[in-house]
């Protein structure tokens, strides 16, 4: 005689063959005073104008394995405490440099005292301040990994 497994049962079965999903990793800006954000994609580009030269400087970055990959950076001329790094190329005015660097969390400044950072992800550039709403006037921002749960 064949029994049938109830309903619940055969959903708990279920369950407890197959593991659990591991978290999606993610990049976090947090700031204190303010709700941490995740941004919608695990690359991005860091832009901001040097405070004395007033030269664009760009950065691309990425999560790998829990830590912050920078890949590029760019840098359109050249002044104090921006000499091009070994290597660069010059392509239509711009410097262009590959850099071996991770970081656990990339540190920025918040401040009025300069121009603020602009960061693109997922084709979407906005100011940083944007990115992190109710940041304050002068604040420290940390980019780095972050785990969310698991998709459902």
């Amino acid at each position: 005689m064949l029994r049938r497994l109830p309903t619940l049962a055969i959903l708990l079965l279920a369950a407890c063959t197959h593991p659990p999903t591991p978290p999606t990793p993610q990049i976090c800006l947090s700031s204190d005073g303010v709700p941490t954000q995740t941004l919608p994609h695990t690359r991005f580009t860091l832009a901001w104008t040097h405070s004395i030269e007033k030269i664009l400087w760009e950065e691309d970055w990425r999560l790998d394995a829990g830590q912050m990959v920078l890949d590029e950076a760019r840098v359109r001329g050249s002044g104090a405490g921006m000499e091009p790094a070994p290597g660069a190329r010059l392509v239509d005015g711009v410097w262009h440099y590959r850099v071996v660097r991770r970081e656990a969390t990339l540190p920025l400044t918040h401040s009025p005292f300069t121009a603020g950072y602009t960061l693109c992800a997922a084709g979407r550039c906005r100011p940083l301040v944007e990115w992190l709403p109710g940041l304050p006037e002068i604040a420290r921002v940390d980019i780095g990994g972050c785990a969310t749960a698991a998709p459902k």
